[in-house]
């Protein structure tokens, strides 16, 4: 061991051990003044550091914890909107199969209803038809009837005498007063 400080003090970095003063050799005092500060700060400043540290781990493990939170809460939040969706689309599929029934029954109905409508229409137009032949028929009857006895009274007045007008006015009250004796 002497051999070393001997050869520390010979080269000139250490100063003989009564004295005491200032080093000026950088190159000595440097590394056993950062040593030095380095030690104390490693002693005093472990605390102050493992706390800080301690503070940044445990607010990084609550904001994981809030974040796993939060995670959580919109995954749910997601399964019952997906849920929700589910439920829309049935419901919106039932709406169009019913609506198409609907739609389909209401066709039909329209189609019977129409078919109803003509058919009615149809005996309506068959029955005015027939009125109207009817009407027809009873017109020209009566136009013949009519003319007839016209042409019956035309020749009647023209074959008719006094004498054969007053025969035909006796017969026929007597016939009238047969009728009442029968009766």
């Amino acid at each position: 061991m002497k051999n070393i400080t001997d050869s520390f003090l010979s080269l000139g970095y250490w100063t003989s051990a009564g004295s005491f003063g200032f080093n000026t050799d950088i190159l000595a005092t440097n590394p056993i003044n950062l040593s030095v500060v380095l030690g104390v700060l490693i002693f005093f400043g472990k605390g102050v550091l493992s706390d800080l540290l301690d503070n940044r781990k445990q607010r990084i493990l609550k904001t994981i914890r809030n974040s796993e939170e939060l995670r959580e809460g919109a995954v749910q939040q997601l399964e019952k909107a997906r849920a929700r969706l589910r439920k829309v689309e049935k419901e919106a599929n039932q709406f169009r199969v019913n609506g198409y029934s609907e739609i389909e029954r209401d066709k039909l109905n329209l189609i019977n209803s129409i078919y109803t409508t003509l058919e009615q229409l149809e005996n309506d137009k068959n029955e005015t038809i027939r009125f109207e032949e009817q009407r027809a028929i009873n017109q020209v009857r009566q136009r013949v009837f009519q003319q007839a006895l016209q042409g019956a009274l035309g020749t009647l007045n023209s074959c008719l005498n006094n004498e054969l007008h007053l025969r035909t006015v006796s017969a026929n009250i007597g016939m009238f007063g047969a009728m009442k004796e029968i009766k």
